[in-house]
């Protein structure tokens, strides 16, 4: 047998991650859909609930996001008035992020779908065994 042909049967784990990945972000977004949130912004907003405000780039670093991707999920949550950003207290050229009224409300009101959506994941693949995958990978 070919070493061409074996990796050709050989389940890419890169892959089958990049497609789990896909689609349990689309089980979350169709389940946010009435909150007019998505999965990554809805996680923006928890941050931000737990920490209070953050520099644009620690709250990117919390969210294991890029900051130009950070930037990208903020803006239609500023839009909506779910988030406010502003000049840093210390340095006028960091960009501090806070949650609104507003945008609590939206979080609280999208914690139902959310726990849906995780019920519904949970239901297929063991909780236990979501961690276990995340702490080996992300162990160095």
């Amino acid at each position: 047998m070919s070493e061409a042909f074996a990796i050709e049967r050989e389940v890419c784990t890169c892959g089958a991650l990049r497609r789990a990945a896909r689609t349990v972000t689309s089980l979350y977004d169709q389940a946010l859909k009435p909150t007019g949130l998505r999965v990554t912004q809805f996680a923006i907003l928890k941050i931000l609930d737990r920490c209070g405000a953050l520099p644009v780039t620690r709250l990117a670093a919390e969210a294991s996001l890029e900051r130009t991707t950070m930037a990208r999920n903020l803006d239609p949550l500023e839009r909506r008035g779910l988030v406010r950003v502003g000049a840093g207290e210390a340095d006028a050229r960091s960009r501090l992020v806070e949650l609104t009224d507003a945008g609590r409300e939206v979080l609280f009101e999208a914690i139902p779908h959310w726990r849906s959506a995780q019920d519904r994941i949970a239901r297929r693949v063991d909780p236990d065994s979501v961690r276990a995958l995340a702490s080996a990978l992300s162990a160095e």
